[in-house]
Formats: C-alpha cells, sequence, structure tokens
C-alpha cells in the first residue's frame, strides 16, 4: 500500500515535472506560470526567496518538461482541468498553508483551485491577472480586447502558430528596451507543443471567471503592471473590487511579466505584502 502511494506521487510529480528548491523546512511558496510559458520563467524570482521558502515548481501538462501524453483535450477544455493538477500536486506532496504565486491565466486557476480547496492555501499572489480578457458591455466590464479582437488573435494562432508567437511576444513583453526579454518569451512560446498550445489559448483567452471571485476567502496580492497589453489597470481594479480579501498594487513594470522583466520589483512588492502586519 505504501508503495502504491508512493507510485502514485511520483506519476503527479513526472507529470507535471514538479521541482523542489529553497528552504526545506520553510513555508511553502509555490508558482504556477502563464500560458505560452514553463516554471524556467520564474528563475529570475526566486534567488529573492531561496532562503526562506520552500519553493515548488512545475509545468502545466503540454509545457515544458511535462508528460505531453497525459494530456486530454476535455480534461483541458476548460480552466477547472488545470486547476484539479494543481490540487492534485498539493495533494501528493502533502502541501498546506501554501502561498501560491500565479501568473496571467494562472492566477484564475489559482482562484478556482482556492475556491475548491479554500483550507490549502495561506494566500494567493495574482500577476498581471485577468478573469475576462473580453470587453463585457452589458455591465461595463473592460478586459482590455472585444470579442472580434480575441477572434482574430485565434485565427492567426491557428493559422500560423510561430509567426503568431514572433509577433505576440514583443507585445507582451513589452519593455522594448531590453528585446532579450521579448526573445526569450518567443522561445518559449516555441517550446510549447502547438497542438495544445492551441487549444489552451482558446481555453484562456476564451475564459470568463468573475463569477466565482466573491467565493474565493483567502488574502490576495494583485500585481497590476502599467501598460500591459492583456490585463490593462481597469482589470486590477476590478478584482480588487471583487476580491474581499485582496490588495492591490499597481507597479511601475510595463509589460505582462513583470517576473521577468523587474523581478526585483516584484519581489519587493511580494515580500512586503508578506510581512506580519502590527
Amino acid at each position: 500500500m505504501v508503495e502504491a502511494a508512493t507510485e502514485a506521487v511520483s506519476a503527479v510529480v513526472r507529470r507535471n515535472n514538479v521541482t523542489i528548491s529553497g528552504r526545506p523546512d520553510g513555508p511553502v511558496m509555490m508558482f504556477a506560470h502563464g500560458y505560452g510559458c514553463d516554471q524556467d520563467m520564474w528563475r529570475r524570482l526566486l534567488p529573492y526567496f531561496a532562503n526562506d521558502y520552500k519553493l515548488v515548481l512545475f509545468d502545466y501538462v503540454g509545457a515544458g518538461r511535462s508528460d505531453v501524453e497525459a494530456y486530454d483535450r476535455e480534461k483541458y477544455g476548460t480552466l477547472d482541468g488545470y486547476a484539479s493538477d494543481l490540487l492534485e500536486i498539493c495533494g501528493s506532496l502533502d502541501l498546506r498553508d501554501v502561498i501560491l504565486v500565479a501568473h496571467s491565466v494562472s492566477a484564475m486557476i489559482a482562484a478556482i483551485a482556492a475556491v475548491r480547496e479554500p483550507d490549502r492555501f495561506s494566500r494567493l499572489v495574482m500577476v498581471a491577472p485577468s478573469p475576462r480578457y473580453t470587453n463585457d458591455a452589458a455591465d461595463g466590464y473592460v478586459g482590455g480586447f472585444s470579442h472580434q479582437d480575441i477572434e482574430g488573435l485565434l485565427a492567426s494562432l491557428d493559422s500560423n502558430y510561430f509567426a503568431w508567437a514572433e509577433a505576440l511576444a514583443p507585445m507582451a513583453m513589452g519593455n522594448p528596451d531590453s528585446p532579450e526579454l521579448a526573445e526569450e518569451l518567443r522561445s518559449s512560446f516555441c517550446r510549447a507543443n502547438p497542438s495544445i498550445a492551441r487549444h489552451f489559448a482558446r481555453v484562456t483567452f476564451l475564459s470568463d471567471t468573475r463569477a466565482m471571485l466573491d467565493e474565493v476567502d483567502c488574502d490576495n496580492l494583485i500585481l497590476q503592471c502599467s501598460d500591459d497589453l492583456l490585463a490593462p489597470v481597469e482589470v486590477g481594479s476590478y478584482l480588487h473590487r471583487h476580491l474581499a480579501r485582496s490588495t492591490l498594487v499597481q507597479m511601475q513594470a510595463t509589460g505582462h511579466c513583470p517576473h521577468v522583466s523587474a523581478p526585483g520589483d516584484t519581489a519587493e512588492a511580494i515580500l512586503d505584502y508578506l510581512k506580519p502586519r502590527q
């Protein structure tokens, strides 16, 4: 029975390429990467936490060095499938009081996971999050894109994934004075399995998780960047209004990936948020 349990844990670790570093007995800090990325995109941020926290990283199925054979289009046809994997990693490794740092679409995957197992997480750190990328005229919601914009983006992706990656990476990364950052993001896009990336893009950009925000019961930090093509400032304000226990920090960092372009500022904002309050 023990052997079976050990093998089950090993299967989850292999499936999502789970890696653990930092302080073995420290509080758990888990990192969930965004669309088109893998855990390597966190590497600039990790040194700021390695001495004090147990760092748990993973790749979503289809990204990085995950097990591509585990991909199931039905399971991963919604963000819930990714949330299930995240919770399975936590359960398999018996992770508790987790500080979950999640980028972009992973912030909403984290929110879903926190609603499903609220006792598993102590805090959510949402880096450039968005609960819906398309505008909603019915209630005045500003997501940054029209439905036609998103359909055009997805059509472009379906037509030529690598050309799409070439075009989107510099727009998403911002920071034109540091073109090597956009190149890193483009390379990350191109490492992903194209078929899976196309499916995940549709799930990501057509998702709408606004209805469940008021069910999130743990503390949240929202890191809102300036000049973010994918998550305009209105999105951060919306989340702050609808997440009852949230703190909104408007960063000076530009673009959609501050953990890549401004890791020091990003770490400082997170560490300040984690300080014990008097």
